[in-house]
C-alpha cells in the first residue's frame, strides 16, 4: 500500500506510516520512524512562519497543477507522448543516471510518475523511490499508479511550494525533469534539497534551454530564465555542477549534474 502526505496531514500520515511502513522503510532506507516524524514536524512548524515573509519568484506558474479540478489524464496526454523529449529520451537519461540497486532516490515533481515507475525497478527491492509533488490531484493518482503495478518501493509525497518534506540524508540523488522552472522558491527548495541528500548525494536537473532569437516563444515566455541563472541559482543553494550529460534526443533541452558542494 502506497502512502502520501502534505503538511495538511501530517500528524494523521504519519501516524498512518509509523503503523503500516515503519519497519518497512527502515530496512529499506535506513531511517528509524522517529527521524521521519521529527524532521518533518520541524519543517511544517516553520515552513508556515517562512511563507508569509516572501514572495513567489514566479507566482502562478502552478496553478494549473493546483487546481482542484485539473483532469489528469489530460496532462498523462501532454507528458507520456513521444513528441515530448524527456519522455521520447527516458531510457537514455535513465542510463546518465547511473542508478544501482539500493539506492534512493526523489522523482521532484513526479507529475504522472513515468519516471518514478522505471525508477523503482532500476533500483529494486533494497532501494527506494520517493516521488514527490505538489498537486493535490497528481499524488492521489501516483498512488493509484504504483498500487496498480504492486511497486513496493516507492512512497509518494505531497510536498511544499518551498520544500520537498523529506528527512536529512534520505536520498542519493534528486532528480528534477522540467520541473525547475516551476520553483515558486528556488532557494528554499534546493536547500531542502540539499538538506535531504546524503554525503555524496547528486541532483540531476533537466529544463528547458531559453535563448533568446533560437528558443520558441511558449519557452521563452513560460521559462522564467536561461541555464546560466539556474546554474548560479542552484550552486548558491549549496551546490556545485560537475558535467553537463549529452542526451542524443535533445534539442530544446540541457541535463546537468549537481554534488553537493565540499566543505
Amino acid at each position: 500500500m502506497q502512502h502520501f502526505f502534505s503538511t495538511q496531514t501530517l500528524l494523521l500520515t504519519y501516524a498512518l506510516i509509523a503503523l503500516s511502513t515503519a519497519s518497512q522503510l527502515a530496512a529499506a532506507q535506513g531511517i528509524a520512524k522517529e527521524t521521519i516524524t521529527l524532521q518533518t514536524k520541524t519543517e511544517s512548524d516553520t515552513s508556515v512562519a517562512k511563507e508569509s515573509d516572501k514572495q513567489s519568484i514566479n507566482p502562478g506558474i502552478n496553478s494549473n497543477f493546483l487546481d482542484p479540478e485539473l483532469d489528469v489524464d489530460q496532462w498523462v496526454a501532454r507528458f507520456e507522448v513521444e513528441s515530448r523529449e524527456v519522455y521520447q529520451s527516458r531510457k537514455e537519461i535513465l542510463d546518465q543516471l547511473k542508478l544501482t540497486s539500493g539506492m534512493r532516490i526523489a522523482d521532484v515533481g513526479a507529475g504522472t510518475g513515468f519516471y518514478s515507475i522505471l525508477f523503482s525497478e532500476a533500483v529494486g527491492d533494497a532501494g527506494w523511490v520517493y516521488a514527490i509533488d505538489l498537486s493535490p490531484k497528481f499524488v492521489p493518482y501516483l498512488s493509484q499508479q504504483f498500487d496498480q503495478r504492486k511497486l513496493n518501493n516507492v512512497t509518494t509525497v505531497m510536498c511544499d511550494q518551498d520544500s520537498i518534506c523529506l528527512p536529512p540524508s534520505s536520498v542519493d540523488v534528486a532528480f528534477i525533469c522540467d520541473v525547475y522552472h516551476h520553483f515558486e522558491f528556488p532557494g528554499d527548495t534546493m536547500r531542502s534539497i540539499h538538506r535531504a541528500l546524503s554525503k555524496d548525494g547528486r541532483v540531476i536537473v533537466i529544463d528547458f534551454e531559453r535563448i533568446p532569437g533560437v528558443t520558441r516563444e511558449w519557452t521563452i515566455n513560460h521559462v522564467r530564465a536561461d541555464k546560466a541563472t539556474f546554474i548560479n541559482e542552484i550552486q548558491d543553494a549549496g551546490f556545485e555542477l560537475i558535467a553537463e550529460r549529452k542526451i542524443q534526443g535533445f534539442k530544446d533541452n540541457y541535463f546537468l549534474e549537481f554534488s553537493k558542494r565540499r566543505q
